[in-house]
């Protein structure tokens, strides 16, 4: 985030989240992706990781509220959707969403999501980061960690050609997350989204078609 608040406030993502009611810039990251890979399609079971302000949770309900009209060819189809938060912080509640204050490496965050969807998710979607510190080689090293974890509860809860969508920073570790990830999905993209900020070394993979 821009540290100056008058610039931040001048950012046109900014303008039209306040003029588009989303609670943050960062919905047209998400947006973005998915225009360019369809990451909502046949998305009806969502769970959200570092999902403050909300603005992420924002965008999954719409989506996965017109899947429920727009896909009843028979392939793959819910009757209704699902959606859950999670953040270390308190979140604003969205309606029609289960939000919940809990770190994901509880181990009991897992039980807390199988007995919320009752079974596998469609889309596992994370824009959570670490506190930086400022020290770019160990903030990258934390972050990693991080997405490790994030991976590693995907792989247990996203069902068969699901997808995931996860924020990483581009550093040392970065090559061996990636291959990490592929390994778990058929189809693996990198991207930066037009919100990203240019001086951000923070890149989205997104895996399609879970293995």
């Amino acid at each position: 985030m821009t540290k100056n608040p008058k610039e931040h406030r001048k950012d046109p993502h900014y303008k039209q989240a306040k003029r588009e009611n989303y609670r943050a810039r960062s919905a047209y990251k998400l947006l973005d992706i998915n225009k360019r890979f369809n990451v909502f399609k046949r998305a009806f079971y969502i769970l959200d990781i570092g999902a403050t302000p909300g603005s992420w949770l924002q965008v999954a309900r719409k989506f996965a509220e017109e899947n429920i009209s727009l896909y009843k060819d028979g392939f793959y189809h819910r009757d209704n959707f699902k959606i859950m938060g999670v953040d270390l912080k308190s979140v604003t509640p969205v309606e029609d969403v289960k939000i919940i204050k809990m770190d994901v490496r509880n181990p009991a965050f897992l039980e807390e999501v199988r007995s919320f969807f009752g079974g596998k998710i469609d889309l596992l979607l994370s824009d959570a980061s670490i506190k930086k510190s400022g020290i770019k080689f160990q903030d990258d090293v934390n972050q990693i960690k991080l997405c490790n974890k994030i991976l590693e509860i995907g792989n247990e809860i996203i069902r068969n050609k699901g997808a995931m969508v996860i924020k990483v920073f581009q550093g040392s570790d970065f090559d061996e997350f990636y291959a990490s990830m592929k390994n778990k999905f058929r189809l693996m993209k990198s991207y930066k989204p037009k919100g990203s900020r240019k001086n951000s070394n923070e890149i989205y993979l997104i895996g399609m078609k879970k293995i």
